[in-house]
């Protein structure tokens, strides 16, 4: 298994810098990383970054509570890819769909559209974390009704990230043709691994070269 191929190396810190933002794609570069995902303000300084490399621009919306008004988030999606981004992890509204509220999945199907209109993908990022396993199962069926190409585990900021059991769970809930990205927690080529065998097609992780080192170095991988 290439893991690097599944990787979007990321650094979403409230405390990184121009120069945070040109090692990430620095290192998207030297490792073959699929993508790289950075914050909405960063997206412009990344993708003059990346040039005429296949490297993937991935950015956030709504993040990281999902509480911003629809609009809101609209308007996010649209300047990410007027400044240059590939595909959009957009935070679900969790307090919506806890409370019960159809606009939920409104909210994510205008946000599909907006995305696929401009050909580009959108993740849905449920925040498994305050899910129960019935609310996961309804959360994906939500997403993939409503026309989102990825669910997503995890923002990172959450009690606790991606989770094996998780990930399978959001597998046997999506059909094929949603797929399913984990993020949160992945530090090690071991949980990276698990991630993918249990049905990730995608791994968001700031531990992408400490990952691709492992496995480099382990002779079984």
């Amino acid at each position: 298994m290439d893991i690097a191929s599944y990787i979007e190396h990321t650094n979403l810190s409230p405390t990184l810098t121009v120069r945070s933002i040109d090692q990430l794609v620095m290192e998207a570069k030297q490792y073959k990383f699929l993508g790289v995902c950075v914050p909405p303000f960063w997206v412009k300084r990344a993708r003059r970054e990346i040039g005429h490399d296949t490297i993937l621009l991935v950015t956030v919306a709504g993040f990281p509570l999902g509480h911003s008004m629809t609009e809101t988030k609209l308007d996010e999606i649209k300047r990410a890819i007027d400044n240059g981004s590939d595909e959009i992890d957009v935070v679900l509204n969790i307090s919506s769909f806890k409370t019960g509220i159809p606009w939920t999945k409104i909210e994510i199907a205008k946000c599909s559209k907006l995305a696929h209109d401009y050909q580009k993908n959108l993740k849905v990022i449920i925040e498994t974390a305050y899910l129960s396993d019935e609310e996961i199962i309804s959360a994906c069926k939500m997403c993939a009704e409503a026309g989102a190409d990825f669910v997503k585990t995890s923002t990172g900021f959450s009690p606790h990230g991606a989770k094996e059991e998780h990930v399978r769970l959001m597998k046997k809930s999506l059909p094929s043709s949603v797929r399913i990205k984990a993020s949160g927690g992945i530090n090690t080529w071991e949980q990276a691994t698990k991630m993918v065998e249990a049905g990730a097609t995608r791994i968001g992780t700031s531990s992408g070269v400490i990952i691709v080192g492992a496995q480099n170095s382990n002779p079984k991988s």
